[in-house]
């Protein structure tokens, strides 16, 4: 079982946060990002998920800076609605409540992050800009920032049957990052989360197990 915090990002906000800790000492501390649903009860599995594996793991509520508590369903609403708190969000604020969520961690030891959907593209932000190690799950935008340099190791899980994400962006992220590990899976976008009907469970498994490896080297 987590817990609720609160963060105070370096432009102000308030935020809040989830946390999850590990049965012994912290390996380090990983940083999990949101898809455009909030930080929903798929997100806090996640967390608890990197908790059991011996990460300190905590999940910032990046929407809180323009609405609170944002919990939304894997329906067209929650589309609609997800969306609108992007597009007011901007990757600026969200970058912020991911570097709190970092500073926060910090006495667990290294930090990562992991991020999926909108949050992948987050995550990539979050090696190319505050340079921490990151894992980007099929990351919508990520082809729109692919043209800065990251600073720090990087995984990205794409799907082969994603309407959202082509293989031209693929192919563009691919070639701005030639040392990063780099997975497509025969599988949609959302194969990670098991309240979407784009679930895949073997996609998933290899994703989690390839990303627990990725941060057991670059964390701890």
């Amino acid at each position: 079982m987590g817990k609720t915090l609160t963060l105070r990002t370096a432009d102000g906000h308030d935020i809040g946060a989830y946390l999850a800790e590990p049965a012994g000492k912290p390996r380090g501390g990983i940083v999990v990002v949101q898809e455009i649903f909030g930080v929903n009860a798929h997100i806090r599995s996640v967390v608890d998920r990197y908790a059991a594996a011996g990460w300190r793991a905590l999940a910032p509520a990046v929407f809180d800076v323009v609405e609170r508590d944002v919990e939304l369903g894997y329906d067209a609403d929650g589309m609609r609605h997800g969306l609108e708190l992007v597009q007011a969000l901007g990757f600026e604020r969200a970058l912020a409540g991911v570097q709190a969520a970092a500073a926060a961690l910090a006495d667990a030891g290294r930090v990562g992050v992991v991020g999926y959907c909108w949050g992948g593209t987050i995550a990539y932000l979050a090696a190319i800009r505050l340079a921490l190690p990151a894992v980007s799950y099929y990351g919508g935008r990520n082809a729109q920032v692919a043209g800065e340099p990251a600073q720090a190791p990087l995984m990205f899980h794409y799907a082969l049957r994603d309407a959202h994400i082509g293989e031209a962006d693929r192919d563009t992220v691919r070639r701005a990052n030639p040392d990063a590990e780099f997975f497509v899976y025969d599988a949609d976008h959302g194969f990670n989360c098991d309240a979407r009907a784009a679930y895949d469970a073997p996609a998933a498994a290899l994703a989690q197990q390839r990303s627990v490896d990725f941060f057991t080297r670059h964390v701890g």
